[in-house]
Order: structure tokens, then C-alpha cells, then sequence
């Protein structure tokens, strides 16, 4: 019922405006869980102040990038979903402003642990939680060690602005995961990160590879794209000795052809924020034709993982 009840809004929406504000912050984290959570508050203030509606932060704000080493006591700082301190605090400042705001943590499910993200909207209601799917396992990116992989699927959350897809970090890298959110109805697509450099080869920069990943989603479905990226170098001490990344900022906005709309530097904070209007973008992605040309009947392949059917 309050499903059905967001829609309607929704709808009465669009027949008054249908442009939406959308912001990604960018910003240095401590290990200090209350000045992270202060810091993301003070930045989602300022993209209000900018006409922001919907606010994305970086992935696993509250703390360090914990995920470079296989540490059991960071299993102490995973937190169940309800009652959660950091979503209830989002929950009062989203109605207070009236923004949505995606907020990412470390979800606690009895013997379960994910890496999630919960969906405030403009009322300061939790939406629901999208756990993520596709879970990294390399070098300074130990995350499997921590997180079962997520079995939310991938989901679209009505908000009061618009219908938006969220996926998280690795999740990026996926064309499949943006085309099934659109496919779902999603407007806007947003995408929480920690990503910088290499432990294993200070030298590989994948900034670059990285973006044009995503821009190629937003040109590929016709939708805009919101990813925001911390900085920073941040050392987590391990068995072996300290483990270091230099996470590369560079969060962006992408319009629905792929072109960067609003782009952050490598070392700076940033509030980035751009208008779109979704009517037009609805009737430029019916003209294009992506939807309509496709052949599911034809695509089994994908649901294999060596392409034997």
C-alpha cells in the first residue's frame, strides 16, 4: 500500500515537474566513525543548500576502507539493519531537508554479514536495503573475507524525486546490473565506491577504465549515473605489515548519452550536483530504441558462467 501510495506521488509529480537534482559527495575518511558521519551530514547540508533531491555518499563512509586486510576484530563494527545508529541519523536529517539519501554500511544478519545500502526518502522513510552482489577478492580489496554475497537481487525504490537504481562498488563493473535496474524502471542510476590504487602495483591507475565503465552504462541505457568515490590515503595494519591505498576521488555525474556532467579532482572534497529533466531523457530513451529492439529470447548465454548452454 505505501508502495502504491509513493507511485501516485510520483505520478501527481510529473504532472507538475519532472526534473530532479541529484548530488555525489566526495570526502576523506578517518577511523572515527562519529566525525565520518558528521562530515557526510555537513556535505549532504551543503548539496541541499545547492537545490540537491537526491544525495548519494561513498561507500562504507563510517570508517576506514577496513576490506585491504582479514582482520576478525573488524567483524565488531558490522550492525544490524534495524535500529541501525548512522541510518536512524540520515533518517532525521532526510525528512529535515526533505532529500533522499542512499546510506551504505556494514549489515549484521545473525550469522550473515553484507555490505549494504539502506534507501531514505524525502520523508525520512526506509525504503528498503539493496545488499551487494558481485563481491571483490584481490589484493587490498579482501572483501569476501567479510561479506556473503548479497540476495536482495537488484531492486529500483520509488522516491519521492524519481524511480532510482542503486548498486554498490564492484557491482559498477557489471553491465548486466544497470541494465537490469533500468529494465526495472529505474530513472537515475547511483553507484557508491571505494576504489584507489593497487597494493600490489602502486603504478596501476584504473580511474580512467573505471569511469568509462559507467559512462558506457548511462550512454547504454539512456539514463544518468551517480557515483561518488572517497580519498585519501588510508593504512590498514595487517599480519604481513601495512597495507596502503590512495582511494583516486574523481566522483562524476554522467548524463544519458555518457558525457561527464560534473566531474570531482583526486585530492579534493566535493559536492557535485546536476539537473535532469526525465521526461526528456523517458522520451529520448523510447526514440533510441535500446528497449525496444532487444531480444531476451536470445541472451540465455548470460545466465551461464561459461557460455555453454
Amino acid at each position: 500500500e505505501r508502495e502504491r501510495e509513493r507511485e501516485r506521488e510520483s505520478m501527481e509529480m510529473e504532472g507538475r515537474r519532472r526534473e530532479v537534482v541529484v548530488s555525489s559527495l566526495q570526502f576523506a575518511c578517518s577511523d572515527d566513525i562519529s566525525s565520518n558521519v558528521a562530515a557526510a551530514e555537513r556535505l549532504v547540508r551543503e548539496a541541499h543548500a545547492k537545490g540537491a533531491n537526491i544525495i548519494l555518499i561513498q561507500e562504507l563512509f563510517e570508517g576506514y576502507y577496513f576490506c585491504q586486510a582479514q582482520r576478525e576484530d573488524f567483524f565488531q563494527r558490522a550492525k544490524p539493519y534495524k535500529d541501525h545508529p548512522t541510518i536512524a541519523r540520515m533518517q532525521k536529517l532526510a525528512k529535515e531537508l526533505g532529500v533522499v539519501i542512499p546510506v551504505s554500511f556494514f549489515e549484521e544478519a545473525n550469522n550473515a554479514h553484507y555490505n549494504s545500502i539502506a534507501i531514505i526518502d524525502a520523508d525520512g522513510t526506509d525504503l528498503g536495503i539493496y545488499r551487494k552482489s558481485h563481491i571483490p577478492d584481490g589484493p587490498g580489496y579482501q572483501e569476501k573475507f567479510y561479506f556473503n554475497p548479497g540476495d536482495t537481487g537488484f531492486k529500483v525504490f520509488q522516491t519521492k524525486f524519481a524511480k532510482i537504481g542503486v548498486a554498490i562498488c564492484w557491482d559498477q563493473w557489471f553491465p548486466e546490473a544497470a541494465r537490469a535496474m533500468v529494465l526495472q524502471g529505474a530513472e537515475v542510476l547511483f553507484y557508491p565506491t571505494a576504489i584507489g590504487s593497487e597494493p600490489q602495483d602502486q603504478g596501476l591507475d584504473s580511474r580512467d577504465h573505471w569511469r568509462r565503465v559507467m559512462q558506457g552504462h548511462a550512454g547504454a541505457n539512456v539514463v544518468p549515473l551517480v557515483a561518488s568515490n572517497r580519498i585519501g590515503k588510508e593504512t590498514i595494519e595487517t599480519e604481513h605489515g601495512p597495507s596502503q591505498i590512495t582511494f583516486y576521488g574523481t566522483s562524476f555525474i554522467a548524463g544519458p548519452t555518457g558525457e561527464i556532467v560534473a566531474e570531482a579532482d583526486d585530492k579534493s572534497e566535493a559536492v557535485l550536483v546536476a539537473q535532469f529533466d526525465l521526461d526528456k531523457i523517458k522520451s529520448k530513451r523510447q526514440s533510441w530504441g535500446v528497449f525496444r529492439d532487444r531480444r531476451p529470447d536470445l541472451y540465455k548465454v548470460l545466465l551461464t558462467m561459461d557460455g555453454n548452454l
